[in-house]
């Protein structure tokens, strides 16, 4: 942490370089549409679906955690 940074401003400050690493990333993956490939509709499918829960995975480490009780009664 840079002095005098709030915990905020650190992330802030690495977010934005994570996130635009992951979208330069993910062009590159749109790179892939370019006719000098050879790929099946199944194949885009896998990737997108792989991505998309990715995302979903790591939006949910960002929510507030549910404590779920665990009960019993007789």
């Amino acid at each position: 942490m840079e002095q005098g940074e709030s915990k905020n401003e650190k992330f802030k400050r690495i977010a934005t370089k994570r996130v635009q690493n992951a979208i330069s990333k993910i062009e590159c993956i749109g790179n892939l549409s370019s006719s000098a490939y050879q790929y099946s509709q199944e194949e885009v499918d896998k990737i997108f679906s792989t991505l998309g829960q990715t995302l979903e995975n790591t939006r949910k480490l960002f929510s507030p955690r549910q404590v779920v009780e665990n009960k019993f009664e007789l």
